[in-house]
């Protein structure tokens, strides 16, 4: 039997039909995502903003510690000294300059303990203070904020709430997109409206309003997590450690992070070159011993001005290595980020990499993450506030909507109902599909859903009305 054909109007109803299934699978998406994401993301605003605004008042480490200024700093290593007579059987990892004159110098010394912050007046190598390193509360924060303080298990937590995140915002640009209004209407809050409409449409313009934001913040955040970050895109986006030339140690840069990420991200995977050769460009000169001194004076004349890090050397064939990037507060412009190595033998520059040797995405990275830390001035700061209390916001009045939406008197889930006869079901699992290979995180965790959903939740009457 040949079917006849439509009339533009059942075209146009079947279409609208079609449309508003869609509409729904992208809503119940929506829902689902969400269930996973808004504890996290609550979170994730919440120590990010408390930490940009520690770090900007007190610092991290003690290097906002006041001093009085004298005529001229007394040498590194007098004061090095100093802070190595507060821990007798402790090694000298690092050494932090001050940002201004006014301002103490800070050492990193192991021990048997651990870690330990020497803060030293660098005009009279008066011990002010020490601390075990990374034992404040912006390192508590921190430790909650990138792994829940559970290690590699929060690690993964925390990638699989911004993957979904990813298309939680996929799915909300979808559902605000105005249909039936214009694009300035859907812009501006409905202020006369009420209930449920009345959040619904301030989640939607919020939402929209900080949707690149948002979408920055997730990429950027992702770019340092164990899968996506470390074995996807930073792996093909890190600096060619043979452009230099030099020997290679086995020792890749991220070494020197000590729990938080420090090492600037396009450096992180590299391996660190070598001492002990032939290899480099004049450093110090010919007969000047390398000490630290020596290196704190060469550090000067390369171009290190104000607050700067040296690290010494690991091992026989370690290098010192002298850096500064915004990432540290080194400084508030992350396009004068610089590495050098130099061999701890020869005083010879084995390499030096700045901003503009990195990778594209190297590049997009060390701008990106100084942005989302918020590291680079106070009006960062306060953009990343008024970011972090929409992202809350966004939690809160989402919450609030399926609470007026529920069943009356019911604590059921109750997510959207599914629709049945999916149109145009190839295209949504093509999206989907294209989500997940390129968030693999998220892409793992929808099918433990399906399967989930497949497995236990339809054949359990209970669960079935609970989520169904």
């Amino acid at each position: 039997m040949v079917a006849l054909d439509q009339s533009p109007a059942q075209e146009m109803q079947d279409a609208a039909g079609n449309a508003a299934k869609f509409y729904r699978a992208a809503w119940r998406w929506h829902f689902y995502a969400g269930l996973y994401v808004i504890p996290f993301f609550i979170m994730l605003a919440l120590t990010g903003m408390l930490m940009m605004w520690i770090s900007f008042l007190d610092g991290r480490d003690g290097e906002k510690t006041a001093v009085t200024p004298l005529e001229a700093p007394l040498a590194v290593s007098v004061q090095a000294q100093a802070a190595l007579s507060e821990f007798p059987d402790g090694e000298l990892i690092q050494y932090v300059a001050p940002r201004a004159d006014n301002l103490a110098a800070l050492f990193r010394v192991n021990t048997e303990a651990g870690a330990m912050m020497v803060v030293v007046d660098p005009y009279t190598a008066e011990v002010i203070e020490t601390f075990p390193r990374r034992s404040g509360l912006y390192d508590l924060l921190d430790n909650t904020h990138g792994e829940l303080l559970i290690g590699v298990t929060g690690d993964r937590m925390v990638e699989i709430a911004a993957s979904l995140g990813v298309i939680l915002l996929v799915t909300g640009l979808y559902l605000w997109w105005p249909r039936e209004t214009r694009l300035r209407d859907a812009l501006l809050p409905r202020l006369r409206a009420r209930g449920r409409a009345l959040w619904k449409n301030l989640h939607s313009v919020v939402g929209i309003w900080i949707s690149v934001i948002l979408l920055f913040f997730l990429i950027s955040g992702l770019s340092w997590a164990g899968v996506w970050g470390e074995k996807m895109v930073q792996a093909w986006s890190s600096f060619p450690a043979e452009k230099w030339g030099a020997p290679l140690s086995d020792v890749p840069h991220g070494a020197m992070n000590d729990g938080p990420k420090e090492v600037p991200w396009a450096l992180e995977q590299t391996l660190m070159p070598a001492s002990g050769s032939l290899f480099g460009e004049e450093g110090l000169k010919p007969g000047v011993p390398v000490s630290l001194d020596t290196m704190d004076a060469l550090a000067r004349e390369i171009g290190f001005d104000a607050r700067y890090q040296m690290n010494l050397p690991m091992g026989e064939t370690g290098v010192f290595t002298l850096s500064r990037d915004s990432m540290n507060t080194d400084s508030l412009d992350p396009m004068s980020d610089r590495t050098v190595h130099i061999d701890r033998y020869s005083g010879k520059i084995l390499a030096d990499v700045r901003y503009e040797d990195y990778s594209l995405m190297g590049k997009a990275m060390a701008v990106g993450i100084a942005l989302h830390m918020g590291t680079v001035g106070l009006w960062v700061i306060l953009l990343n506030t008024v970011y972090c209390l929409s992202v809350i916001f966004l939690c809160v009045s989402g919450a609030v909507m399926w609470w007026k939406r529920r069943p009356a008197g019911s604590l059921r889930i109750a997510p959207p109902p599914l629709p049945k006869n999916m149109p145009l079901w190839k295209g949504a699992v093509s999206i989907g599909l294209v989500l997940c290979f390129a968030f693999p995180m998220a892409g793992l965790t929808l099918l433990v859903v399906l399967l989930l959903d497949w497995l236990v939740i339809s054949r359990i009457p209970a669960l079935k009305r609970a989520f169904l």
